[in-house]
């Protein structure tokens, strides 16, 4: 069964577009305005024609922090449902183009057999990413209101993204559950060391462990698929072991995915989305794929990329994780 591929980091590919772009809106300034749309829609297409399986909508920098808090309660729920709309406009052309191909034959993509591309609804940390201390229950579900009446019409699942706290998933699986659409849940990992041991106990930003956060996850009958994601490649396949552990411990046959990102190392002090970023340049397609191959032998069933993976990196992760294994089966 060759994995979901999902897509990749969505605000570096806006910049590769030239689409407009600052802090603090980051990549919700691509929604603000009406003209600016169809850098969103370019940056979905590149995705899916690289051959993502899933299509993630820009909604994750739709929260106070980054548009503030008077225009979040004003135009939130709009922005939030232009988000949604636009990636579904998309992935409907590209089933459309991929039903197309298979009937002529000329079907050179690299996404899953069926052709079926579906739409996560991102769902953000609300009060700030790597930022476990501001999580706020009292506010948390007002909040992520705002963003699941905008985004329900228009996704086929839910991925709660970057999340450093189970209660920040928690929170999630809460306000969307009354939807009946699968629900995803992404952690972020304390990647700081530069050598994770494989043998240590991975951990959350926020100080829980993988293992705990995968037993939490197999009493949610309502969470389809644990995934870990902006957080640095090598990081990754310690989590993996340790879920799939817990996992196979207790019977679970639910989905473990990876999405790393391609930050340079931060420091202690270091603040997500204070400024943009900068990324290493030793973690190009090859090397990604390398990485991905190792987790996927580990058990992960979903594989894509977080911030400075780029469309280049999905196809290539399409190219030699999913294509070739149609061609093998196919032999």
């Amino acid at each position: 069964m060759p994995p979901i591929l999902l897509d990749g980091g969505f605000s570096r590919e806006l910049i590769r577009l030239g689409a407009p772009f600052a802090q603090p809106e980051w990549s919700a300034l691509s929604l603000l305005s009406p003209e600016s749309h169809t850098f969103v829609s370019q940056a979905h297409t590149a995705f899916a024609r690289a051959g993502a399986d899933i299509l993630t909508t820009n909604s994750y920098a739709i929260v106070p922090f980054h548009i503030g808090e008077e225009r979040f309660w004003e135009r939130g729920k709009e922005l939030a449902s232009d988000a949604g709309r636009l990636a579904r406009s998309v992935a409907s052309e590209e089933e459309g183009r991929r039903g197309t191909e298979r009937e002529t034959g000329e079907d050179g993509s690299s996404a899953a057999s069926s052709g079926l591309v579906r739409v996560a609804g991102s769902l953000p940390p609300i009060f700030g990413s790597y930022e476990p201390a501001l999580f706020d229950a009292s506010r948390v579900q007002e909040h992520l209101a705002v963003l699941v009446g905008g985004l329900a019409a228009w996704v086929d699942l839910w991925l709660g993204e970057t999340l450093s706290l189970i209660a920040e998933a928690e929170a999630v699986r809460t306000a969307v559950k009354r939807s009946g659409k699968p629900i995803w849940i992404a952690f972020t990992l304390d990647d700081r060391s530069e050598q994770p041991d494989s043998e240590a106990q991975a951990k959350l930003r926020g100080g829980e462990t993988v293992a705990e956060a995968a037993a939490k996850l197999i009493e949610w009958d309502d969470v389809d698929a644990i995934l870990f994601n902006c957080s640095k490649a090598e990081c990754m396949l310690p989590a993996v072991k340790q879920t799939k552990a817990v996992f196979d411990a207790h019977g679970c046959k639910k989905l473990i995915g990876v999405y790393a990102n391609r930050f340079e190392p931060q420091g202690e002090d270091y603040k997500a989305n204070a400024v943009v970023s900068t990324l290493r340049d030793d973690l190009g397609t090859d090397r990604y794929v390398e990485f991905a191959k190792n987790w996927i032998e580990a058990g992960a069933g979903i594989v894509g990329g977080c911030c400075g993976v780029g469309s280049e990196h999905i196809r290539r992760l399409g190219e030699e994780l999913v294509t070739k294994e149609h061609q093998t089966k196919g032999k």
